[in-house]
C-alpha cells in the first residue's frame, strides 16, 4: 500500500503536470517542453521532503523549480548550434500537412513573437496564460507585486496584438 507521501506525491503531478507543461511550452519547442517537465518532477521528487508548504504553496514551489529548469536549459542550449526552419526550409518537406503540423506551426510563430519580447514579459505571461497561475501567484514567483504583474502583461499583450496587426507601439503607452 502507498504510503501518505507517495499519494500525496501523484496528487500533486495530477494538479500541476499540465501547468508545469504550458509553462514550458510558452518558450521552447513540444519536445523540449516534454523533457523539462519530466526533469522538473525528477526534481520535485528528489526535493519533496524539502517542500515546506509554510514558505509557499505547492503549485508555486514546483512552478519555482520548473523555472530553474528552463534557466538551466537555456545556459545549456546557449552553447549549441540551433537549425532554423528560415534558414533551412527543406527541414519541413518530411512533414505530413494535418493538423498537429499546423498546431505545432502555431505555436513556433507564437514563440517567434513572443522572442521580440523582454525576458520578463515572456516569464510574465507563460506563467500567467502558459500555467494559468493568477496574477498573485505570478507576483509570489517573481518577487513583484501584483499590479506590475497586471502592468507587465497589458503592456506586452498590447504590444503583441500591434505587431500582429502591422502597428509600432512605445514601451511608454
Amino acid at each position: 500500500m502507498p504510503r501518505a507521501d507517495d499519494r500525496e506525491l501523484r496528487q500533486a503531478y495530477r494538479d500541476h503536470v499540465s501547468a508545469v507543461y504550458a509553462y514550458f511550452a510558452y518558450s521552447v519547442s513540444r519536445h523540449v517542453a516534454e523533457d523539462l517537465t519530466s526533469s522538473t518532477f525528477e526534481r520535485v521528487i528528489r526535493s519533496w521532503a524539502s517542500y515546506d508548504p509554510r514558505k509557499a504553496g505547492m503549485r508555486t514551489w514546483i512552478l519555482v523549480i520548473a523555472r530553474n529548469q528552463l534557466t538551466d536549459h537555456y545556459r545549456r542550449s546557449s552553447h549549441r548550434d540551433a537549425r532554423s526552419l528560415d534558414a533551412e526550409p527543406a527541414l519541413l518537406d518530411g512533414l505530413e500537412a494535418d493538423d498537429v503540423v499546423g498546431q505545432v506551426a502555431e505555436r513556433d510563430a507564437f514563440r517567434a513573437l513572443l522572442a521580440g519580447s523582454q525576458p520578463r514579459e515572456r516569464e510574465v505571461l507563460a506563467l500567467r496564460y502558459g500555467a494559468d497561475m493568477s496574477a498573485n501567484e505570478v507576483a509570489e514567483l517573481l518577487e513583484l507585486t501584483s499590479a506590475n504583474v497586471h502592468q507587465i502583461a497589458s503592456r506586452a499583450l498590447r504590444r503583441l496584438r500591434a505587431e500582429l496587426a502591422g502597428e509600432q507601439v512605445s514601451d511608454s503607452a
